[in-house]
Order: structure tokens, then sequence, then C-alpha cells
């Protein structure tokens, strides 16, 4: 039997999973790294721990399966968007990367809006956002010149990790077009954004398809893994892609829901002419010549994990979220707005904070909880709506990541979502796609689609409930009424953010 590898790179931990040729999943491991937050705002990490952590996971992969390392044809990535590593010329490593969910960079955003213009949102179709890469490229130019002096090439985390193990620099287009430096189109480093913020073309990487081969390992790295040095390495994909890989999100309007730290909103895109107005992200899919449609809440399975670990830290999260399904819909008249970062959809905005609204003493710890994951899901539901608006019928979702491990939240996503939601069998998420793009890399399969027929199985769907989800309706509606009334006191709090 043969077997491929899907590294998936995420903001906590690094995943390997092993999958042999029939989609079965024989072993996976993972390893944790840490978060350096400094400042309020800041979010960095060191990209050396994203290589130990991965070398090791790769390592109890093949010890825990009992495998041959030859018996692995293909290795392919996933990984966090945005984040920012600058190597100088002996490809060694500036400065700490800095992370998707850093936000210190409000003043370049309006920079690159105010010198940009509409024409950011033809060319890179989408909005300047803290998150994205080169307002963090514009903060190190200002804050860091002498470092940015330096810089001869930027890499996102998991292209500088496949670099580490290969030697070989690139970026596949799903993670370029997370830079707002890509021509999304063209499929090319802009020329006319470059030029507009003095950053040379020589610092960007040179461009991949996601399932194109980029090199084999390198013998020293081989040999600590256990895999023989002539395994093909793929270039894989931003970790939102491959887990619309993962999940079959691969036609015109398929959609997913995906919560983790972040919450995502994805429908697959097959015209290249959709304008979602800068609303949704609009991105390459790792399939090729596909694009895809992204709403985010920033801080989705993050708002659940901080309850937890403030509120009930010896408690299992399935311990707790058991405790909500006693709790009535709506919580006891309670509601929460996940903003513990700020906001990306549908509102921008790197200022606004988390509120509870309607607490009571009557309220016990199940309806926080449940409160936390009905706000998680009305958040998302925001995306779905801009969507709809957009005249996209979405009727049945795929549900993967922390939501779609409890039944009672995925019925919730039905009675919010107004929409079939579907369980996998098998749920692995970006590392399964980015295994997927090794299979079809590797010729076992002739395209996504029928790798996605073998390897994908749909389990349970949940249907929204016509009582349920007219109540949820009225909720929702009070939900979107907290934004706007606590903004401006947002703005107020944060100087007294520490």
């Amino acid at each position: 039997m043969k077997y491929v590898i899907g590294l998936d790179l995420g903001t906590s931990s690094v995943k390997a999973l092993l999958v042999d040729q029939e989609g079965n999943v024989c072993g996976e491991s993972s390893r944790r790294y840490p978060l350096m937050q400094v400042k309020s705002g800041y979010s960095e990490q060191n990209p050396e721990e994203w290589v130990e952590q991965s070398i090791e996971a790769l390592q109890d992969l093949l010890q825990q399966a009992g495998i041959a390392g030859n018996d692995v044809e293909g290795i392919s990535f996933s990984g966090q968007m945005h984040g920012l590593v600058l190597l100088d010329e002996r490809n060694q490593v500036i400065r700490n990367a800095i992370l998707w969910n850093d936000t210190r960079t409000s003043k370049q955003c309006r920079e690159i809006e105010q010198v940009m213009g509409g024409r950011l949102l033809q060319v890179a179709r989408n909005p300047a956002l803290e998150g994205f890469t080169l307002p963090k490229l514009l903060w190190v130019k200002e804050n860091e010149p002498e470092l940015f002096k330096r810089a001869t090439v930027f890499l996102l985390p998991k292209d500088y990790l496949r670099y580490r193990l290969t030697g070989h620099i690139a970026i596949d287009y799903s993670d370029a077009a997370g830079t707002l430096l890509l021509d999304i189109l063209g499929k090319e480093w802009s020329e006319e954004i470059l030029q507009a913020f003095d950053i040379p073309k020589s610092l960007c990487p040179p461009l991949a398809e996601s399932g194109q081969m980029v090199g084999v390992l390198l013998p020293e790295i081989a040999a600590r893994c256990g895999l023989s040095p002539s395994v093909k390495v793929f270039a894989g994909g931003a970790d939102n892609a491959c887990g619309a890989i993962g999940a079959g999100i691969l036609s015109q309007g398929e959609t997913l829901c995906s919560i983790g730290t972040s919450g995502v909103i994805l429908s697959c895109e097959e015209d290249n002419r959709e304008d979602f107005g800068g609303q949704l992200h609009f991105f390459n899919h790792s399939k090729k010549d596909a694009f895809y449609a992204m709403g985010v809440t920033l801080s989705a399975g993050q708002s659940l994990t901080w309850f937890k670990e403030t509120f009930a830290p010896q408690v299992s999260f399935e311990e707790l979220l058991q405790d909500m399904e006693n709790v009535p819909v709506g919580s006891g008249g309670l509601l929460f707005t996940p903003y513990l970062s700020g906001e990306r959809t549908p509102h921008v905005d790197a200022a606004i904070r988390g509120s509870f609204v309607g607490m009571d003493g009557a309220h016990r710890r199940e309806h926080f909880t449940r409160a936390v994951v009905e706000g998680i899901t009305f958040s998302l539901r925001e995306s779905i709506e801009i969507l709809r608006t957009a005249g996209k019928q979405i009727t049945s979702i795929v549900s993967i990541g922390g939501g779609a491990k409890n039944e009672t939240w995925l019925q919730i996503q039905a009675d919010v979502f107004q929409a079939e939601v579907i369980r996998l069998e098998s749920e692995q998420g970006p590392a399964m796609g980015a295994a997927m793009l090794a299979a079809v890399g590797c010729g076992w399969y002739s395209s996504l689609e029928a790798c996605a027929q073998k390897y994908i199985r749909k389990t349970k769907s949940f249907f929204p409930r016509s009582d349920r989800a007219g109540i949820y309706d009225e909720l929702y509606s009070l939900y979107r009424c907290v934004y706007p009334h606590t903004r401006e006191l947002n703005s107020a709090l944060a100087k007294f953010r520490r």
C-alpha cells in the first residue's frame, strides 16, 4: 500500500495526516507551538518552531503507523494564511513571523486605501485589512527599516516550512491571493501595486499551482523524518482552500462552514466575474483556475476556547457543550458577539470587542455557553446572507471543524442558517485537502473531483426546524443591532487596553 501525507500548519499546532490510496486515514500526529502576543493587537511566532514541531510530527506519524518511509509517495501542505516571514540574502529568517490575527497595521491599511482607491478591489479583489500581508510589509518598512532593507524575499508560513524541508522557495496562488499583492485574475504579482508602495518585485517568491510538484525532501530532513529523499513534495494551499478541498467544495455554489480558531463561510466560484464589492474575500482556489468567496469571523472557536479557559478550565469541551442542550433557543434572553479580536465580515473593524447583552441573575454557565455558540453562528450567518443577497442559492452547507463535533451545535447551524447542514464521516479539514492534492499529484486520481468521490463520505444531515428557525430569525435581527450600538463605546475603551 502507498500513502500520502497532508501537513497542516495551523495557528497553534501542526497536524500531519497519513492517508492511503483508498482515502482511509491511517495515522495522524500533531505538535503545538506558542503564540507571542507582547502587546495588544500583536501576534507573532518563531518560524523555527514550525519546522521542528513539523519534523517531530512526521517522525511520530511514521512510528505510530509502523510503515516504511519508502511507502510514502507524496507530501503536500496547508497553512495559516497571510502571515509574513522575511528572509535575508542567505535565506535566514530576519524577524518573528507576523500572523494573520495581528491587528497592528490599521495605519498601513488606511494608507493602502488612500493610494490605491478603487483599483485595489479591481486588481486584488479584496479590501485592505489588518490581517493581510501587504500591510505587514509596509509596517516593517516603516517601523523596522533596517530589517526591511535586509529582506530579499517574503514567504507565508506553510511556504517557509516547505522551503526548509525541500530547499525550494515558492508560493501557491491560493496563499498569494491573501497577500493583497496578487493580480487575482491575471495570476501574477501586480506591478501596479508593487510600484505604488515601492516594493521590489524580487521580494515576491515564484508562483506555483497548488498541485504542482516543487521538489523533494532534503536528504538530512528525509533522514530525520524516516522518509525517502525522493518523496514528491507539492506546493499545497491556504488553509481555507485546502479545507474546502477536504470537504469536497469543488463546484460552483457548493458551500462550507468551517469553525476553527476563526470561522469561515466559503463558497466555490467558477465565474471570475463575481463581485461582492469587497464585502467578502475573493481568492484563487487550490483547484486550478477556480476561485472562492469567503466571509470570516475572526474569533469563532477562539471565543468558545476563551470562555472555557476563563470560566470552566476544569471542564472538557464535550461536557461544556453538553450542558447547553437543556437551555432554550436564545439562551434565556442572552446575546453574545464574538468580537474578541475585532471583526472582519461584515464589519471591517479592528477596534470592536465582544459583548454579552441581556445578563441577569437567573443565567447560569450553560446559558452563557449556548449564547457563545449562538453568537458565533449568528456571525457566520452574516456571511451567508451576503452570498444570498448576491443571488446565491445556499440550500446545503458542509460543516467542518469544532462546530461539527457536537450535534446540538450542528442543529443550531441548520436552524440559524436555514439550510441543510452536512456532517462528514471523517472530517480532517485542511490536512485532508493537502493529502488530496498530493494524491492527485502522484497520479492516483485524474482530478480533485475524482479523488473527492473516493475520499469524502457524507454521514448525516441536519435540517432546519421551522419553529426554531423562526425564533432564530428574530434573535438574529437583535444580534445585528449589537454592533452599531457598541461601536463607539468600544472605540472609546480602546485606549485603556493593554
